[in-house]
């Protein structure tokens, strides 16, 4: 089913050759800022400490190992800098400005963030019972039921929507701070910029797949009902 019918191919290959083009500018573009060090000499961890200083906005600041695998949590009002985070260069200060920049929205009550945290625990339900639903509904020939797995996976395509605007500002919002506290300087936020582009274009992607995806599901939930 769904991998052995072409149609399905139709509406996954978009989405999944962009997703790989993203991860493949991503790393490129990370990799090659990583080497240009910030004229003001701050790394990753100053960077941090630096806007909490000029927002007001106090988090606690966490390791988490790999690359490129920082993040905000919400729910302890802390953020997670990665190995590659934490280094003076311009790259390491863009993400750990985006991820500040997600910490102020969380203090600031961003309306698509709250969106975004209130359906989380419908997402992590409708991601993966939601197929299950609709697969079972085709084998047992049950239309209703591949309905309610249709309805149940778009929650997740509504979220990985949701997820863009919350993304896009706080590279805007990160931006600016690191121009503010004058960690960069303006002939750098160009540079800084790319690399947040290319980590935005991630996101981008994987909202590209889980469309995909639902239109799939609604293509032959509508060819069963016809």
């Amino acid at each position: 089913m769904l991998y052995g019918d072409w149609h399905y191919y139709l509406y996954a290959l978009p989405g999944l050759l962009l997703g790989l083009w993203a991860q493949a500018s991503l790393k490129g573009t990370f990799a090659k800022y990583a080497q240009v060090p910030t004229a003001s000499g701050v790394n990753g961890q100053q960077t941090a400490q630096a806007l909490m200083q000029l927002t007001g906005v106090q988090v606690g600041v966490n390791s988490t190992p790999g690359m490129l695998t920082d993040f905000y949590d919400p729910r302890t009002k802390s953020i997670s800098l990665s190995q590659s985070s934490v280094q003076g260069s311009i790259a390491s200060v863009a993400v750990v400005a985006h991820e500040m920049g997600h910490a102020v929205q969380d203090a600031q009550g961003y309306g698509p963030m709250k969106l975004r945290g209130a359906i989380v625990p419908a997402v992590q339900l409708g991601a993966w019972v939601g197929p299950l639903l609709f697969i079972g509904g085709l084998l047992l020939n049950m239309l209703s039921l591949v309905w309610v797995g249709v309805a149940a996976f778009a929650v997740a395509a509504f979220f990985s929507l949701c997820t863009l605007p919350v993304e896009f500002n706080a590279s805007s919002r990160g931006l600016a701070m690191l121009q503010q506290a004058r960690i960069l300087s303006p002939a750098e936020i160009p540079a800084a910029r790319k690399v947040l582009q290319a980590a935005a274009l991630t996101y981008v992607a994987a909202a590209a797949q889980s469309v995909g995806q639902l239109l799939y599901y609604l293509a032959v939930a509508n060819r069963r009902r016809s």
